[in-house]
Order: structure tokens, then sequence, then C-alpha cells
């Protein structure tokens, strides 16, 4: 499945200077002490009302404040979860509502317009409107139950202020910070949209290759010719790096996992269009890539996820176990909250859910398993539109662009009106900024994408959650249109499986990687790829399945997903491992699997390292290159050579391709893994050459000042010692609140934030806590969670997240999980009603 930090710069320098010294001190003073933190905290134990139910419910909770929620009806059960989720995490909830609906300037007042431009101009929440009327009637009564838990939840806390909620600090501590800047706030009653509004951002964040789509066009507009821009984009490393599905083809309609076909060619590819302003597209691109990302945002190399599945055959317990983590951006609160779902209607489930949304987005229920990564397939387009007034070409006539009017409310200031208009291919992004309507003259850019047409993604998880089998889990996998992800499924008769639904366009013209031509309809999309045609697999011969985000399947694939995929390091590496290992795998075996640290393109470039020549050579830095001599490429936190390492490959990077700029700094995921490993076997390609010196550079010139400039700035940063150089010291995380946690108000931020601490890991590793080479080492993505499932026992599962369970500062379970994250350890997975009983802290009667 990178972080908003653009966004959140944004509201640090502009969303709380209102604020200031004076109003913290305000603050302090008016009693935001002990007690005002501590009255928010949810009582947790006793009986409480919710308001609808037809029977008790049991909330029973364990020391970490995960919840096991038992009721008699299906209706009970998500009206109760709603109510749980509140208690935790509404503010969380509140703020993705506004985020998702392009209402954050009503939060947090002007400075938030061009977010909410963007977003209105894009409609999720129309779109959400739209879907509800599309779901099953079952999804529809449990998404109502749902808000009715919300809303009891709040009435039981709250003031009633006409069709909302008087918002205050009884609710969390983050409503009685924005009261200070927006008193008149109001909280609007939930509603099913508001939960579906949420898969818009899941797709959003997990939207693919858009970015890169733009960035290919910003570097052809700054004069780099197509095959410049291809080698920035390598193609899939195949011969290398294993696929997920190793075989198999489309035959007599539906996909055949034995199957053959030949290659199939590529698309042809679209030509660039010239003329277009290559400021302008940068623009856009980092402003769409500053919109919040609420699970991650997929504009970095090498991020997304991992899940594997092992056969009984393999392991000690001679049933499936199944593991997943996702990679998302690092959270405080996590975005994730565990929790049980039980029900004497026969719904028995428990794993990760999103606050907001009923039901299990990622575990296991009595029968089944499941885990998900981002599929990344290619499902948006940006289309040039040729455009007079408010007519649009199409072919050789002009149509009407459809129009509508936005009032965006603002906090503080006067409501702003915009007007956005669609062309038959999306609404045109480029109208959100004064700046892009100046793209290319008459040019617009359009936005065609998947998840603006209304779906059943709703019905999916629901569907999962119930699933008995293969076939059943297949049938709900088919309603899940957006996001498109790779599945892995076990179940508790011993099958092992993989599916990868999702709504993926089949192109008239073009391969999707360039700005296609909207006046010429050969390019418009013709359909979507049958879900049946989709590749799967069910028991594979080798005994495992692995899904990071690498290539799907090869080229006798016969329809197309992507040419943008991860490039396959982190899943050849978790290939490698269970290759290893042979049979009797355990569930630590897997853990440590989770957590290994190895850099995969180390033993390449090392050897390349150590034959650069170099004159005249320090002490320092004749101790620095022997640290790489015999290490093991494991990045630990304490390792020196990996802090050694991966200060070089910065270095590198940054001398290199010093010509792209700040707009396309690299960022040093695998993605640029496999564009040095093409350079190093071309000493004298142009790319060695540094724009900002008179010689002219080549292979071992850069590796060299990269080795250089590497002991530097290691040298400045932790001495000349180099084997006292930790990689903790500098690649570090600080678990950062959503909204208020960069306010540059420090003692804001402090209310909110974790201390910063070094973690191992790093950038297209099994353990991936990334980071971009062209900012610094810090993190800006992490296994959000990690989840193993034991099939020959469920109630013997194991499970982690990054921070904790609740969303109230200083509650004992706001980061009561982070040091265990951090260290690689687990917790666990309790399903069995006997073993909950037993561990359970806190139990609590919900009554009608």
């Amino acid at each position: 499945m990178n972080p908003p930090r653009l966004w959140l710069r944004r509201l640090r320098k502009t969303a709380f200077w209102l604020l200031g010294v004076v109003t913290v001190l305000a603050v302090v003073v008016a009693g935001l002490t002990v007690w005002s933190v501590r009255r928010a905290m949810p009582t947790l134990d006793g009986e409480l009302t919710l308001t609808g139910l037809s029977a008790p419910v049991t909330v029973r909770r364990d020391a970490h404040g995960i919840p096991q929620i038992y009721a008699k009806t299906s209706d009970d059960l998500y009206r109760a979860q709603g109510f749980v989720h509140a208690q935790d995490r509404f503010w969380e909830m509140d703020f993705r509502r506004h985020v998702t609906a392009g209402r954050v300037s009503e939060l947090f007042g002007e400075s938030q317009l061009e977010t909410d431009k963007y977003l209105r101009t894009m409609g999720w929440r129309r779109v959400a409107e739209q879907e509800v009327a599309l779901l099953s009637p079952e999804s529809r009564k449990g998404l109502e139950a749902y808000a009715e838990g919300v809303n009891a939840w709040l009435a039981a806390n709250t003031d009633t202020d006409g069709d909302g909620f008087a918002a205050s600090g009884a609710l969390s501590l983050e409503y009685g910070i924005l009261g200070l800047q927006n008193s008149d706030y109001v909280i609007e009653r939930w509603s099913p949209v508001d939960s579906l509004a949420w898969l818009k951002a899941m797709a959003w964040d997990l939207r693919g290759n858009m970015e890169a789509e733009i960035r290919r066009a910003a570097l052809a507009a700054e004069g780099l010719s197509k095959e410049q821009v291809d080698q920035l984009y390598p193609a899939y490393p195949i011969d290398r790096n294993l696929p997920i599905v190793t075989g198999g083809a489309i035959a007599n309609g539906a996909f055949d996992a034995k199957a053959t076909a030949p290659a199939t060619p590529a698309g042809a590819p679209t030509t660039p269009v010239a003329g277009l302003a290559a400021d302008s597209l940068n623009q856009m691109a980092d402003a769409l890539a500053a919109l919040p990302g609420l699970m991650g945002n997929a504009d970095g190399d090498g991020i997304g996820s991992n899940s594997w599945v092992i056969s009984g055959k393999l392991t000690a317990t001679g049933k499936p176990i199944l593991a997943n983590d996702p990679h998302l951006s690092p959270s405080q609160p996590g975005i994730w909250y565990q929790m049980g779902l039980h029900c004497e209607c026969g719904t028995e489930v428990a794993g990760f859910t999103f606050s907001g949304v009923p039901g299990v987005v990622i575990g296991h229920n009595a029968k089944i398993a499941w885990g998900f990564t981002n599929l990344d397939p290619d499902v948006i387009d940006m289309y040039l539109e040729q455009v007079e007034g408010d007519k649009v070409k199409v072919g050789d006539a002009w149509e009407p662009l459809t129009t509508r009017q936005e009032v965006l409310k603002v906090a503080g200031g006067s409501d702003v009106t915009i007007t956005v208009r669609t062309s038959k291919h999306g609404p045109l992004l480029s109208d959100a900024s004064e700046s892009l309507k100046k793209l290319g003259g008459q040019y617009a850019i359009a936005m065609r994408w998947t998840a603006l047409d209304p779906g059943r993604t709703g019905d999916a998880v629901f569907a999962i959650n119930k699933a008995g089998d293969w076939n059943e889990f297949r049938a709900a996998a088919a309603l899940f249109e957006v996001p498109a992800q790779n599945i892995v499924y076990a179940d508790v008769e011993g099958n092992i499986g993989y599916q990868s639904p999702g709504r993926i366009p089949v192109r008239g013209k073009g391969d999707g990687k360039w700005f296609a031509p909207g006046w010429d309809p050969a390019y418009d999309w013709t359909g979507f790829i049958p879900f049946n045609e989709l590749p799967n697999v069910l028991n594979p011969e080798r005994g495992y399945v692995v899904t990071a985000n690498q290539a799907v399947i090869g080229d006798q694939y016969q329809q197309h997903l992507t040419d943008d995929w991860s490039y396959g390091y982190r899943s050849q590496r978790i290939y490698d491992m269970l290759g290893a290992a042979g049979g009797k795998i355990t569930l630590d075996d897997v853990r440590k699997q989770q957590f290994d640290n190895r850099n995969g393109f180390a033993p390449t470039l090392i050897p390349a390292l150590q034959k650069a020549p170099r004159q005249a050579l320090s002490q320092v830095e004749k101790n620095a290159d022997a640290l790489l001599v015999d290490w093991d490429f494991q990045q630990g936190e304490d390792s020196a050579a990996a802090a050694y390492y991966n200060a070089v490959w910065k270095n590198l990077l940054g001398l290199t391709f010093d010509e792209l700029g700040e707009d396309y700094a690299a960022d040093g995921g695998d993605r640029w893994f496999e564009v040095v490993r093409g350079l190093l076997t071309k000493p004298d390609d142009k790319w060695w050459d540094s724009k900002g010196t008179p010689a002219v550079e080549k292979r071992d010139d850069m590796l060299a000042q990269a080795m250089s400039a590497a002991v530097k700035e290691l040298s400045e940063a932790q001495g000349e010692d180099p084997k006292q150089w930790r990689w903790g010291d500098m690649h570090t995380l600080t678990p950062t609140h959503a909204t208020f946690g960069e306010s540059g108000i420090g003692p804001i931020e402090w209310l909110f934030n974790r201390d910063t601490v070094g973690v191992s890991g790093g950038d297209a590793i099994v353990n991936a806590t990334g980071w971009s080479a062209g900012q610094g080492y810090e993190v800006d993505a992490v296994p959000s969670m990690r989840m193993i499932v034991n099939m020959a026992d469920l109630d013997d599962s194991r499970w982690i997240q990054l921070t904790g369970n609740s969303g109230h500062a200083f509650h004992d379970n706001y980061a009561d999980q982070f040091e265990l994250w951090r260290t690689g350890q687990t917790l666990p997975f309790r399903f069995a009603k006997a073993t909950i009983e037993k561990e359970s802290t806190n139990t609590q009667t919900l009554k009608p």
C-alpha cells in the first residue's frame, strides 16, 4: 500500500501563525494540565448506553487497548464498532472526512484553500455520494448502523447544536486546540458517505504512476529526449526479480495459471506533446504530491507493502502462515486500529481496521486470512485538452465542457466560489491553480481516474470478512474495484492463493506513460480488464506466494497493467529467504523475515566503489572504506557500514543527477538502483558528468567524489572514528501527529508527538523504513503494521502496529506498541473467546 510532508509544512507555516507564543502561554495558564488532557479519555469499564441497540453488547479490551466486540446481531455489531472507533479516534475520523470532502479550510482557514480546490475539483465525496445507491442492502445497513454508533457517542459526549454537535476539548485534546483558532466549529453528524469517501483517499494514496507521468512530461519539456527520460525509468528486471505469478495467461476468456502464450508486444507509446511549460508541470506535480496523504503518498519509488503466504508443506505446523506489512506514511496515531468483531449472527473476524470504516480491512475470520499490497496498476491517465473558452476539442469538432460551482467555506474568512470544468475524460486539474492555467497556450489537463467512476468497493470489505473459502473469497475480491490490490489468501483447510482484483483500464491507443492527446478519440479508454482475466493462482507448486509491489506477471500476459512497478528488490529478498529456509518454517522465522534489513543493491555498488581509483586517502577515509569490506549488507540501527554506505549513496545521486534540479531530485528508491546499475556498465555516459563543473567527469570520478563527500559529512556529524558511526543516528523517525504535529509551535508539538528515535532498515528493504535521498535520511514511510496469521491455530497469531490503538495524547495506549514495533517484536493476536476473556483488562457493556 510517502507522507504529506509538503502539505504539513504549509500547515506549519500558515495555519497556526494566529496562535503564536501568546496563545500558547494562554493555553497553559488556562489549564491545559493533566486534568484537561485526561478528561477526554473514554471510560472503558462498567455500563454505557448506546442508543439503537437491540440487545447488550460486550466490549473487552486487553492491556494494549485492543477491543473485542461481542454482539447478537450484525446491526448491533457495526453500531458498537462505530461507537468504539469514536471513543478512541474521533478527531482522526473527523479530520479525514474534511479532507475527503475538500473542506479542510473549514477547520484551519485560508491556508488550506489550495488543498480544497484540488480536492473539490476531483470530487471525491461527490462520487462517494453516488456509490451509496449501488451497494447491497446489507452493506448499506452496516454503514448506517456504524454511523448510528458514531453519532450515539457524539450525542453522549457533547451538547447537540442543531443538526450537529458542539466541539470541545471534552472530546479530545485536538478540539481544545482547534477551539483557540476556530471557536465556532460544529461537528456534523456522521453518515455512510463519510465512510465511503475514505475509500477515495485510499485510492488516491495508492494511485500508481500519476506523478511519474507528469514528471516525464516535465523532463521532456525541459529538453530531454524520450530516450533520456526512458533511461531514468528502466524496464522491470524480470530476469533477476521474479514476478508474483510466474506463469499463466488468458485462455478462453479467463486467466489460467498453467496456460502459455507468446510475449505480448507493448502498446504503441504515446508521443510527448511539444510546447508545454515545464515549470507549470512541476508545480502541478508538487501540488498534487502535497495534498494530504491519509495513508501514504505514492510518489516515492520503492514504497509499497510486503505480503507472503506459505503452504503448510513448508511450515512447522503443517498449515499455512500468512504475513503482511503495508508500508505507509508514519503518523501519530498510526493509520491502523486493531479490533475483533464477534457476532452470534455468524460474523467472526479480527484484524486491522480504519477508524471511520466498518468491518476489518486486513486480517482473518474463522476460516480464511487475507493480506493486501498495492497492485499499483496504471489507473490514471492525464489528458491534454485543447480548450477555447468553455469548449473542448474532440476530433474535428468542439464540444461544451461540463461546469459546476463549488462553494468553499473558510474558517475566519469569507466563502470562496470556484468553477469546476470537466471534459469527457474527467475534471480539468489545471483549473485548480492560476499558474497551471498557463500550462501551454490553449492546453488544459484533464484527469481520467478509475476512482472517479462510482463503484461497489464498499461491498467488498463486508464480503471478504464473511468469505469462507477460495470461491467466496474470489467473489468478494471481484467487488474490490479501487484501489486495485494484490491479495494473498490462506484458509484453515490448507489452501493458499493470490488474486489481483481492481478496475484496470484498457486503452484504445498509447501506453499510459505520457500525457495523451485528449482531442484524439483513439486514446480514449475502451473498457476495463474483466475480473476473470486478472492474474490469480491457487496452491502454486513452489509452496508460497510473494507480493511486494513487483511486477505481477511476465510479458506473456495479454493485458497491460502498468510499466511502473516497484523493481522487485524487496520481493526477491523474500523469495530468497523462503527458498533458503526450506521446510519447517515457524512464526518466529517469519517475524525475523519481516524485520530483515538487507540492502539488495549494495552487493552491486560496493565492488564498483572499491575499484574506483582514489589518491592520497586520509586515515579516516581508509577506515571508512574498511567498513564495507566484510559487511553483510544488513542495515541495523547500530551499523557503521550502513551509515557510510547510505551517505555514499545519497551523495552519489546528488552529484550524478545534479542537472535534474530540485524539481526532480533522485529519491534513492529501487528505481534509482536500476538507473545506476545500468550506468555502472557505461563509465563514459553523459549522466556521470557534473553540470556544475567545467571538467568532464566519468563514472570513477563520481564514485570517488561520493565517498569523499560521505566521509566529510559523517565526520562532521558523528566524529572521525568510522567504527563509531551509526545508521540509527541519521536514519531517524519521529511519530508525528497528522494535523498538529508540525504546527511550528513547540509546546503544541510536544503534546502530540513522540520522541525521535533511530531505526533499522531503509528504502527498498524488507523492513521498509523509507527515506528520500533528496531530502535527508529521516524516515518518510514505514511498515505501518506487521501481521502473521497461523492457520493451524488462529489464537496463536501475531501482530503489531506503529504506535498504539488510542488516538488520545498521553493515553497509556497512545504509543505503547512503538518500541516493540521499532525493534521487530510483535504481540499475541488473540481470537479465541476464552483467551480474550482471560487476558482482558477492561470490560464494558453497551446497553440499549
